[in-house]
């Protein structure tokens, strides 16, 4: 059946290879973020009459980046909030449903990227939903006051629950259980996740969640602000309401990267030269009422389950691709734990663990750690000792490649998790095209996901105190090795509180 109802209307999806799937692409879940409703909550989407044709991906939101494979956004591209369905054609169901939320540093990325196709994890089983919402200032600048009402902060995650809300209500219809929704992501949006899980407005939207490499902390208000101040001033614009509504999108993201450039090469200013990235949910007392590892602590995620994982060189793919500052001497390295206010033993710590690296590799692991892989570690550990169910794994699998090495870096498991390591888009992330090891260990990572979403158990044991080794993931499935647990000690007495000026 190609034609499913929804509260705005019948929508037409398209076959797909997979036997016995429809996907349904581009379905409207809000209406167009622009016009009076830019900067402004979600709105809801106009009804239509007839059929609406929903055989490809809606246009993605407002980035100047683009990553191998993926779309590129266009000015004049207004109907961006949109997801995407991919459904059993037949089955009595219901089935378990997974909405992903992609990554991509709260600044670029889609759910049109090839690798987030749900075509294999819908064989398995689930009803799997991607969608778009806003990015960078659209979704995540502070708006002064000045309008009335006031423009909210965290747009970007008031979409992500407006695409939850459209799954409660038309999921049923596409063969999917709207009682038991997963939330998935990865980095930003593994993320958004976290936040979701203690946000009042998202509770009793989704059962579980489960989040790679999530990246933290949240941003202060004050951070906000003084972005705001940073970009108009690039933008050659008063921080006001009113200029910045004024200003094109296109506008905003050309100021947005010049800022970023002046912070990349600023070694004096502070830790937005090691890692630019100038949005993020904003803990503001209100949408989001605190980060949410001390929500979490607190138990407002209690009765979520919760998956994590990380990867064990996360930031090694930030440097391959030039995106993070060159850190190669022993001063700079000092200057960046500095910056960062990291404990005094933690330098000296990772010299130990890494004592024939290069400053280089020791920097880049620390950093991977700090915004990564303890971060996620500590979610896992906050919402067990609240009372919560919680998963912890890594993913160790690399390989050896003419030139080089593809690590076990930041985004390389997700194709696996996906089914999706055939794809020539991802070769780079994963080391050349798939061998018979890594196609069996793409099929146990799908399988966790499938019965975690089905039933909230990924396998193995959840944690039941701070010692537990993670579940690895690698071609080999061995155990942990002693480094993880060596390093996550030097980050005992590390603060997690959010960032600011």
């Amino acid at each position: 059946m190609d034609v499913r109802t929804t509260r705005d209307g019948l929508v037409r999806g398209r076959r797909v290879a997979a036997p016995d799937t429809v996907a349904f692409l581009g379905v409207p879940y809000a209406a167009a973020p622009f016009g009076a409703n830019r900067f402004r909550e979600p709105r809801p989407v106009q009804a239509w009459e007839g059929v609406r044709e929903c055989r490809d991906f809606g246009p993605i939101a407002p980035q100047s980046a683009r990553l191998p494979g993926a779309p590129s956004w266009s000015p004049g591209d207004e109907d961006i909030l949109t997801l995407n369905v991919w459904a059993p054609a037949t089955g009595s169901g219901p089935a378990p449903v997974l909405v992903w939320i992609h990554g991509g540093a709260y600044t670029f990325g889609s759910s049109a990227q090839p690798d987030f196709d749900g075509t294999a994890l819908a064989g398995a089983g689930l009803v799997v939903v991607t969608f778009n919402y806003r990015l960078g200032f659209e979704g995540f600048g502070h708006v002064p006051p000045g309008a009335e009402p006031p423009f909210p902060e965290n747009r970007g995650l008031l979409d992500q629950i407006a695409a939850l809300q459209w799954v409660r209500e038309n999921i049923a219809d596409f063969g999917g259980d709207p009682a038991n929704v997963t939330v998935a992501g990865q980095s930003s949006g593994a993320a958004s996740a976290a936040c979701l899980m203690v946000m009042d407005r998202a509770r009793g939207l989704f059962r579980r969640v489960i989040a790679h490499s999530v990246v933290g902390p949240c941003y202060s208000a004050d951070l906000a602000a003084e972005t705001t101040r940073r970009v108009a001033a690039a933008a050659g614009i008063p921080a006001t309401s009113t200029h910045l509504t004024s200003a094109t999108p296109q506008a905003l993201l050309a100021a947005s990267d010049r800022v970023v450039d002046d912070y990349r090469h600023d070694p004096d200013s502070g830790p937005r030269h090691y890692n630019s990235v100038l949005y993020g949910p904003v803990v503001d007392g209100d949408i989001l009422p605190s980060d949410p590892l001390s929500a979490t602590a607190a138990g407002a995620s209690e009765a979520v389950d919760l998956l994590v994982s990380h990867t064990t060189q996360e930031y090694w793919l930030m440097d391959a691709v030039g995106s993070t500052a060159k850190v190669t001497t022993d001063t700079q390295l000092r200057s960046f734990a500095r910056d960062f206010h990291l404990p005094d033993n933690l330098v000296p710590g990772y010299r130990q663990l890494m004592p024939d690296a290069p400053v280089h590799d020791v920097h880049l692991a620390i950093l991977g750690d700090l915004l990564f892989s303890e971060y996620t570690s500590r979610l896992a550990e906050r919402h067990a000792q609240a009372g919560g169910r919680a998963f912890l794994s890594c993913f160790a699998r690399h390989r050896e490649r003419p030139g080089g090495v593809a690590r076990a870096w930041h985004c390389a498991d997700i194709p696996f998790a996906f089914g999706n390591t055939i794809l020539k888009s991802v070769e780079f992330l994963i080391g050349g095209p798939p061998d018979t090891a890594d196609q069996e260990l793409s099929q146990r990572m799908m399988g966790a996901w499938v019965s975690f979403a089905t039933s909230g158990d990924p396998g193995w044991s959840p944690l039941d105190g701070p010692s537990t080794h993670p579940h690895v993931w690698d071609t080999a499935d061995s155990p942990a090795g002693a480094q993880n647990t060596a390093a996550r000690a030097l980050w005992r007495h590390a603060d997690y509180a959010p960032l600011r000026p």
